[in-house]
């Protein structure tokens, strides 16, 4: 009798393990001496993870017993994790041939993913022409997480010297000016804040009291500032992107190297990111 005629049984098997990070390398900012991101590893997860990507790449209908042998996963665990695939509408089951095989909900993600970096395109435009007019580099940053953000688009100016920034960086969420903005919606005490801002590796002395202040001060304004903190030489404003709910979801940030501006210009500056983040609320969400 093949899993497919019998009734899943729950197994008992671990299902945590230390996590590491992916690359293997330690994020920018990240406490000294401790993972990018504490956490674990869920096996079924993995397991689940591993079953969607040997069907997408098999492209034909596949029995459980074949899919656990060739993926060395325990035959009733490998039933267990595909009949709630197929609840979940991301598998389809054939109940004729007792098959499998990805289904239109996971094709419906990925069309929802694709959907998604289209819009950040159409925010190309935008943040193109703040570039352009300001003589800055204007980037993207999205949240990930409970823990991170990630820059997921950057345009420079024309015709200014401008600080290249990469697409993928990663960095803690309360570092930079964009840090100073998700930690106003964090739900933590100072206490908690203090412990996870001492961990962090800023490029020039910052105290807690001060964090604190421009986080207020942010609060206030719509906008916030990090002066060379998050790196030297570097200056960043940064403005919130809500989503439908009201919640960060985004920032956009404009980088400059410190002492171009004025304070009245980082003022003006400040305003015209606070005006662009309600501009891409429309196009992101």
């Amino acid at each position: 009798m093949t899993p497919d005629e019998v009734d899943a049984r729950p197994t008992n098997e671990a299902l945590l393990e230390e996590a590491t990070d992916i690359d293997g390398q330690e994020d920018r900012g990240s406490p000294r001496g401790k993972a990018p991101s504490a956490g674990v590893i869920v096996k079924p997860v993995v397991n689940a993870v591993r079953i969607l990507r040997y069907l997408t790449m098999k492209g034909a209908p596949e029995r459980a017993a074949d899919i656990a042998r060739h993926l060395s996963i325990n035959p009733s665990t490998c039933f267990n994790i595909l009949r709630t695939l197929v609840a979940e509408d991301v598998v389809d089951f054939n109940p004729l041939s007792k098959t499998y095989t990805a289904g239109l909900g996971l094709a419906r993600l990925v069309e929802q993913l694709v959907t998604q970096g289209q819009r950040v395109e159409l925010a190309s435009p935008l943040m193109h022409d703040l570039a352009a007019t300001h003589g800055v580099t204007v980037t993207l940053w999205r949240r990930m997480g409970t823990d991170r953000i990630v820059l997921v688009k950057s345009e420079s100016s024309p015709t200014e010297m401008h600080i290249d920034m990469p697409a993928g960086q990663r960095l803690p969420i309360l570092m930079g000016a964009s840090g100073r903005l998700f930690v106003s919606q964090m739900g933590i005490d100072d206490a908690a804040l203090r412990e996870v801002f001492e961990q962090i590796r800023w490029a020039r002395p910052l105290s807690f009291e001060t964090y604190l202040r421009e986080v207020n001060r942010a609060r206030r304004r719509g906008w916030a500032v990090d002066d060379s903190y998050f790196a030297t030489g570097v200056l960043a404003v940064a403005a919130p992107v809500r989503d439908a709910s009201g919640s960060i979801a985004f920032t956009v940030s404009a980088v400059m190297i410190r002492g171009q501006r004025s304070e009245a210009e980082i003022d003006l500056l400040g305003e015209a990111l606070r005006d662009l983040g309600h501009r891409l609320e429309t196009v992101l969400f």
